[in-house]
This record gives C-alpha cells, structure tokens and sequence, in this order.
C-alpha cells in the first residue's frame, strides 16, 4: 500500500505559475512511475504528465512547454512545475503511483481565473 500527500494547488492569475508536490510513502519510490492527471468540471480524467525515469518523460501535448514533471528519490516526492498557467488549465490535480498496482492522491484544487 503507497500513500500520498499532496501540496501546492491554489488560485493565481492566467500567465501565473503553481508548483504540486506529492510526497509517497514506502521505500522503494525510485522504482515507482510517478504521474499527474487533472480532472475539470464535466470533463473526464487526463493524464498531465509523467516520469518512470528522468529520461523517460510523458507531457499531455496542451502542457509541453509549460508544465515540468521532476522527481527527489531522496524525499519520496514528485513534484509538477506549472508555469504559464491558462484558465483551461483549471481542474482538481491528482497525484498517481504506479507500482505493481495504481495508488492516488486525494487531489489538489488548481484554479486559474483573472
């Protein structure tokens, strides 16, 4: 069983920029596949983002450019960089861990408004 915590949602301006955190229980983080999915209002889940490696990366195409997906092994946390925030980047954020079966976080309100 991995739990995790999620940190860093909020509410900024269009352009504005958050930075998610998601901190994972259990000692063997560096062999989990860490990702990122977000889920508006009405709409169905997508994934964001995600990292099995450092250089085994995945970004939804509406993110590349904008949105970082990074790993700290030594604190059991993936992070998610979002800068150049857009309104239709709004959406509950959900941290995810795949490792032998699917865990995830209890999500994070993102809400970009002018």
């Amino acid at each position: 069983q991995v739990q995790l915590v999620e940190s860093g949602g909020g509410t900024v301006h269009p352009g504005g920029s958050l930075n998610l955190s998601c901190t994972a229980s259990g000692n063997k983080f560096e062999s989990y596949i860490m990702g990122w999915y977000r889920q508006a209002p009405g709409k169905e889940p997508e994934m964001v983002a995600q990292m099995s490696t450092p250089d085994r990366l995945y970004y939804f195409d509406s993110v590349k450019g904008r949105f970082t997906i990074s790993r700290d092994n030594s604190k059991n946390t993936a992070y998610l960089q979002m800068n150049s925030l857009k309104p239709e980047d709004t959406a509950i954020y959900y941290c995810n861990v795949y490792f032998i079966a699917a865990y995830w976080g209890q999500g994070t309100q993102v809400t970009v408004s002018a």
